[in-house]
């Protein structure tokens, strides 16, 4: 099953966080994205205006709170860049790249 598809599951906290090749096998499935020291994954979006860079922030919003998993999220002219991480565990799980995979499904123009 494609992240996408999948849902994001709630982190209660001691779990270890993904490392190696669990993290390497979930980047292959997500375009673009940026494991950063095994502990977040970061990616920026490129827009022709300011205007269509926060319709994309709102609609990341919208997926975010769905699943209840929320990124960081910047917005600046023409930019967003995102960087996920579950908080609770201080690294990476799954739920990381479901949304990763789900925010790419938002159309960028």
């Amino acid at each position: 099953m494609s992240l996408s598809k999948k849902e994001c599951v709630p982190c209660k906290g001691g779990v270890p966080p993904l490392k190696s090749e669990e993290l390497e096998k979930l980047k292959e499935q997500v375009d673009g994205w940026d494991v950063i020291e095994e502990h977040h994954i970061t990616k920026t979006y490129k827009f022709p205006n300011f205007i269509k860079a926060l319709a994309f922030v709102n609609k990341v919003g919208d997926i975010a709170e769905g699943q209840g998993h929320h990124p960081d999220i910047f917005l600046t002219w023409g930019k967003v860049s995102i960087t996920m991480c579950t908080h609770k565990i201080n690294g990476l799980t799954e739920s990381d790249f479901i949304l990763a995979a789900k925010i790419d499904e938002i159309p960028v123009s």
